[in-house]
C-alpha cells in the first residue's frame, strides 16, 4: 500500500488545479465537485428548437436560476448538450460556434446587464460573471445559418461606486470605467481570486456560453472623458486619445478579452468617430480619428489572431461604406422591427453586402421604458424572420429586457446608470426576486421562447 504524505497531498492538488480546464477549476474553487449529473429541473424547463437537437430552457423567470448554484448551473448547461451527449466532465477543449470570419453580419445581439444581476449583499455587489453563468441556460443557442451572441454590459471597474450598490436615483455610471486596473468588482469573486484568476473567471463564462452554442461579447466605450487611465504609483489620470501611451493601453485591454474567448465588441457612441454628426452626440469627450479607429480595431485583430472577432458600432448605420471601411461589422438603429415587411424587404436590398450591415433594433440601452409586451414580441419576430432566405438576415439587437422584462418601476438606461439594490433584506436572493417581473415576466418569456424554438431551425 502506498502512502500519501500531508505535503504530498497539497502538491498533488496543487498539480491538478494547474492543469484542471478553467470550468472545473471555478467549481473547486466554489469547493464543488466537477462530477456532473444530469439535471431534472432543467429537463423539465426544456424548450426545443424545430428540426434541430438545439434546446434551452424557457417559461422561468430569473431568479429561478440566479437562486442556484454554479455546480447546478454547470450541470443545467451539461443537460442541455447538443447531440443529447452528457458529459459527467466538463471538456477541456471547448471550440466556439464556427459561422465563418464574418458570423457578426448576421448575428443575434442580446445584451445583458451582468451588474444587475450580481450578487448584491447589502451596500456590497460582486460576482456578475457568475450570475451571467447561471443565466446561460435560459439564452437560446444559435441556429443553423446564424449565430447569437450576448454581450455583457460590464467587464472593467466603474469609476464611481465599483463593487457598491446605491440608491435607485444616484448615478452609477456603467459608461464610465477604469482602464489598466483589473476587472470590477461588481462583475469578479475577489473571494476566490486566490483559487481562480479573474482572468480564468472569464474564460470559464466564455467556455460555457461556447459549449451552449452561443458567441460572447463586451461593450466598450470610446468617449475620453468617460475613461480613466490607473497607475499603480500615482493618480488616475483621464483618458487622452492623442496620447500614443493611452491607445496602446486600450488595444492591450481589448486584446486581453479577445485572448480569453469574447469575440465581439460593441462599441458606444461608434456613429460619431472622426467628428461626424456630433450635433447629436451625447457622450463625454472627446472620440478617436476615423484612420485612429481603423488602425485600433485592426490591432486588435492581428494581435489576437482573430480574423472573426465582429465589432458592432452602436448607431453606426446611415452610411454603410464608411462604417464598413472603419472595420465595423454590424450598427445599430436602422430600423425598428415594428413593420416586418420592411425589415424584410431591407434584408432582401443589403443581400450583396456579405461583410457589414445595419441592423434591426429590438431595444437599445438607452429605452427608458414604454414598450408593450406585444411590440417587444412583434420586433423579435421581425428580427428572427424578416427574410426571403435565412442566409440574407439582418443583424438584431436585444437588451436583458426583451428576454427578460424587468420591474414595472425601472428600464434598461435606468440601471445601465444606476447601480441599485431591489433586495428587502439585504440578500441577492431577494433582489433577483424583485428585479424582473413576475408572473407576466415568465408569460412573456415563454412566448420568447415559442419566437426562438421556429427561429433556431433556419
Amino acid at each position: 500500500m502506498i502512502v500519501i504524505s500531508g505535503n504530498e497531498k497539497f502538491y498533488k492538488l496543487i498539480y491538478i488545479l494547474c492543469i484542471m480546464n478553467s470550468v472545473n477549476k471555478l467549481l473547486k474553487a466554489l469547493n464543488h465537485t466537477i462530477k456532473l449529473k444530469k439535471d431534472n429541473w432543467t429537463e423539465q424547463h426544456t424548450y426545443y428548437a424545430l428540426n434541430t437537437t438545439k434546446k434551452w430552457v424557457a417559461n422561468i423567470i430569473p431568479s429561478e436560476l440566479l437562486k442556484r448554484s454554479v455546480k447546478k448551473a454547470v450541470e443545467s448547461i451539461a443537460t442541455l448538450s447538443e447531440g443529447n451527449i452528457f458529459y459527467e466532465r466538463f471538456p477541456d477543449y471547448i471550440e466556439t460556434p464556427n459561422y465563418g470570419d464574418n458570423w457578426g453580419r448576421l448575428a443575434n445581439y442580446i445584451e445583458i446587464n451582468n451588474r444587475a444581476i450580481s450578487e448584491m449583499r447589502d451596500k456590497y455587489d460582486c460576482c456578475g460573471i457568475l450570475s451571467m453563468i447561471k443565466i446561460l441556460p435560459a439564452i437560446p443557442p444559435s441556429a443553423k445559418s446564424w449565430a447569437n451572441c450576448v454581450i455583457i454590459s460590464q467587464i472593467f471597474p466603474n469609476i464611481y461606486g465599483d463593487g457598491y450598490n446605491k440608491g435607485p436615483f444616484e448615478e452609477n455610471s456603467i459608461y464610465g470605467l477604469k482602464l489598466n486596473a483589473g476587472y470590477s468588482s461588481n462583475i469578479i469573486s475577489y473571494d476566490i481570486a486566490d483559487k481562480i484568476s479573474p482572468e480564468e473567471q472569464l474564460k470559464a463564462f466564455n467556455d460555457l456560453a461556447h459549449f451552449r452554442g452561443i458567441k460572447s461579447g463586451f461593450r466598450m466605450v470610446i468617449s475620453a472623458d468617460q475613461m480613466k487611465v490607473c497607475y499603480p504609483d500615482r493618480d488616475d489620470v483621464t483618458f487622452d486619445w492623442r496620447n500614443p501611451e493611452h491607445q496602446e493601453i486600450y488595444i492591450q485591454e481589448c486584446v486581453k478579452l479577445m485572448n480569453l474567448g469574447f469575440e465581439s465588441m460593441f462599441i458606444d457612441s461608434a456613429k460619431h468617430i472622426g467628428g461626424y454628426d456630433m450635433a447629436n452626440y451625447t457622450g463625454v469627450g472627446a472620440l478617436p480619428e476615423y484612420p485612429q479607429i481603423q488602425y485600433i480595431l485592426n490591432e486588435i485583430r492581428a494581435r489576437s489572431g482573430k480574423t472573426d472577432i465582429s465589432f458592432v458600432g452602436e448607431k453606426s448605420s446611415d452610411d454603410f461604406e464608411r462604417y464598413k471601411n472603419m472595420g465595423l461589422t454590424a450598427g445599430t438603429d436602422y430600423i425598428t422591427g415594428d413593420d416586418f415587411y420592411a425589415v424584410r424587404e431591407l434584408s432582401e436590398r443589403l443581400k450583396y453586402m456579405r461583410d457589414y450591415a445595419p441592423g434591426v433594433e429590438v431595444e437599445n440601452d438607452n429605452n427608458e421604458g414604454g414598450l408593450s409586451y406585444e411590440q417587444r414580441l412583434n420586433r423579435i419576430n421581425s428580427a428572427l424572420f424578416g427574410f426571403y432566405l435565412a442566409s440574407d438576415k439582418l443583424p438584431s439587437f436585444m437588451q436583458t429586457g426583451d428576454i427578460f422584462p424587468l420591474r414595472y418601476d425601472t428600464n434598461t438606461h435606468h440601471i445601465m446608470m444606476t447601480n441599485p439594490s431591489y433586495s428587502e433584506d439585504g440578500n441577492p436572493e431577494s433582489h433577483w426576486e424583485n428585479l424582473f417581473a413576475k408572473d407576466d415576466g415568465r408569460y412573456y418569456n415563454h412566448k420568447v421562447g415559442e419566437l426562438f424554438a421556429h427561429a433556431l431551425g433556419l
